[in-house]
């Protein structure tokens, strides 16, 4: 059965005739231990399907290990989106329901290499000069996720010391109980700090860079 309808393939063509450059999408599959790889290379193969610009690779997590060495994975699915360079894009678990929506938004912004963020949020963003990384935990039925989502991977786009992932938190349970993971979006800046909720832009900015302060304080 297609996960795209007909009238879906109209819009999501019209989204992607935004796109400037081409977009490498790497994706890491096993065979054995991953419900939901099927239906996550499903939704790629039908989405890259829509531009000649979009480039889709599969991996496999137990066979190609340069690869996923090179791109530090250690779960699957896995989704890395890339444009003129890895900007940092990762998408753990299958981005479905309200969570498609940032995977559209994600190639087309990779395609342009431009964040989008406003001046401000991009001069705080500078301050960032060490190597941090973002969790937001997700679920597929969550409307207000998709904002985190794309204000993270936006972040990761503007600076190149900022590695983001998306996680769908069910299908990583022990990596959300590590995290306390009550509630979704739930957003880390490393390993001690959070964002709770959707919040608006300067928010997280502001957010992120104090936590990030503060743990290399």
């Amino acid at each position: 059965m297609a996960f795209l309808q007909d009238k879906d393939k109209e819009y999501i063509r019209t989204v992607f005739s935004g796109m400037k450059e081409k977009v490498k999408i790497t994706f890491f599959t096993q065979e054995i231990g991953c419900q939901y790889c099927g239906d996550t290379l499903k939704i790629l193969d039908e989405t890259s399907a829509l531009s000649d610009k979009i480039e889709l690779n599969v991996k496999y997590f137990s066979k190609d290990k340069l690869d996923v060495e090179k791109y530090k994975i250690d779960k699957t699915p896995a989704i890395i989106i890339e444009g003129e360079k890895d900007y940092g894009i990762r998408f753990y678990g299958i981005p479905s329901g309200y969570e498609y929506s940032s995977l559209l938004e994600n190639i087309v912004d990779t395609s342009k290499g431009e964040s989008g963020l406003m001046p401000q949020s991009k001069e705080l963003v500078k301050q960032i000069e060490n190597h941090i990384h973002l969790q937001v935990f997700v679920t597929p039925t969550c409307p207000h996720c998709p904002g985190a989502v794309k204000l993270a991977h936006k972040l990761a786009i503007e600076n190149d010391n900022i590695i983001s992932d998306m996680i769908e938190a069910t299908e990583f349970p022990e990596l959300s109980m590590r995290y306390g993971v009550r509630g979704v979006p739930r957003t880390m800046v490393g390993k001690d700090f959070s964002v709770e909720g959707a919040v608006q832009e300067h928010q997280f900015v502001q957010k992120v860079i104090s936590a990030y302060h503060e743990y290399y304080s």
